[in-house]
């Protein structure tokens, strides 16, 4: 669904299922913000202290449901913050990628994962 769904209706569809419960009252940008990274650190706890070969597993097992629910949660918070806030997300996120793409050339940071004031 991925190639059909656009950002707008998953905005949309957190739009509806949030006005019919009269929850815009709380989503305020400080609200949503502690949403996104509550949901944020419930995925990581999933993985706390598992080896790479227990998240293997964890992927290809029913693990793999409460992976995608704590997935969704974050990305609901994420819609939710823009739609809110008027934030065209595909914009925000190819600016930021013309950004990195400055602090981060390919050239030089190929299989590097420090950060852009690291590497030099």
């Amino acid at each position: 669904m991925d190639n059909k769904t656009t950002l707008e209706e998953l905005k949309n569809e957190v739009k509806k299922f949030c006005e019919k419960r009269d929850w815009d009252q709380f989503h305020n940008p400080k609200e949503l913000a502690i949403g996104i990274s509550t949901e944020a650190n419930e995925l990581l706890q999933i993985f706390r202290f598992k080896s790479k070969e227990d998240m293997k597993k964890m992927m290809e097992s029913e693990k793999r449901e409460e992976i995608e629910e704590e997935l969704a949660d974050v990305l609901y918070f994420v819609l939710r913050f823009a739609q809110m806030n008027n934030i065209d997300l595909s914009s925000a996120v190819l600016n930021k990628i013309e950004k990195n793409n400055k602090k981060y050339p390919a050239d030089k940071v190929k299989g590097c994962n420090k950060k852009y004031n690291e590497y030099k």
